[in-house]
Formats: C-alpha cells, sequence, structure tokens
C-alpha cells in the first residue's frame, strides 16, 4: 500500500506551527515530516534511496527556502522516476506572475497562496488535504 504521509517544506517556524496545527483541526491525521529547507527536503527523498512506496502522498513546498529554492527542489523532484508523479502545491505568500508560471512550468500540480487570516488557513488546509488525499487519484508507478 502507498504511504500518505505528507512532506511540509517550509522555513518559517510560525507557518510549520500554523500548518501542523491546521491540519489537526481538520482531523487529517497523515504522518507529517516537515523539511526546514530545500536541502533537507531532497535529503529526505533522495539521500537514503527512499522506496517508492515509502515517497510522500503529498508535497507541500514553499518557494523562498534557504540553501535550495522551492523552484530547484521541484524541478529536482520531477527530474527523477521514483518522485516525477508525487502531487506537489506550491504553498506560498508570493502572488507575483512570474513565480505562478514559473512554478508551473517546473511541474507544480498547484499553486496556492497562504493565507493571512487563521480561518482561511484552516479552510484551505481542510481543502487541500480533502482533495489530494482523498478525493484525487494518485498516478500509479510504472
Amino acid at each position: 500500500m502507498k504511504n500518505r504521509s505528507i512532506l511540509l517544506v517550509e522555513d518559517n517556524a510560525d507557518d510549520v506551527a500554523l500548518m501542523l496545527h491546521a491540519l489537526k483541526s481538520n482531523r487529517i491525521s497523515n504522518q507529517i515530516s516537515v523539511a526546514e529547507d530545500g536541502e533537507q527536503a531532497l535529503h529526505i527523498l533522495f539521500a537514503d534511496a527512499v522506496e517508492p512506496a515509502k515517497q510522500p502522498a503529498l508535497i507541500l513546498l514553499d518557494l523562498n527556502l534557504p540553501k535550495v529554492e522551492g523552484l530547484e527542489v521541484l524541478r529536482q523532484l520531477r527530474a527523477h522516476a521514483d518522485t516525477r508523479l508525487i502531487p506537489v502545491v506550491v504553498l506560498t505568500s508570493s502572488l507575483e506572475q512570474s513565480d505562478l508560471h514559473n512554478a508551473y512550468g517546473c511541474g507544480a500540480n498547484s499553486y496556492v497562496r497562504k493565507p493571512v487570516d487563521f480561518e482561511e488557513f484552516v479552510q484551505v488546509t481542510r481543502d487541500l488535504g480533502h482533495y489530494w488525499l482523498q478525493l484525487n487519484y494518485p498516478a500509479l508507478e510504472a
């Protein structure tokens, strides 16, 4: 059976705490791994030759990350057979058109702006979890 965990790639500790609280508030009980920068995210996904069955079911990726930026993480994910089909939601505060176009150009499945209001953040988290972890049918590995 495919792993149903979530990898949250976020360097802001307040946003991590907010996301974890919002997931819990929405009764999304999937295992959550947190990478604090792009380098750590790539290490989690590649360094230990993670079996495809243990890859996360969803990656929530910030764009502005230390060490390795979010777009580069996305490029590397899409370049490897074991990770190219994992759904990636770019979750960012940026509304720059260039960020939006670049994210989709690099293979993002979705681009969501982080709400500032807590109630909106909880709603967005619920919607993301419901769609990507319950409604969406993930691609089967070849």
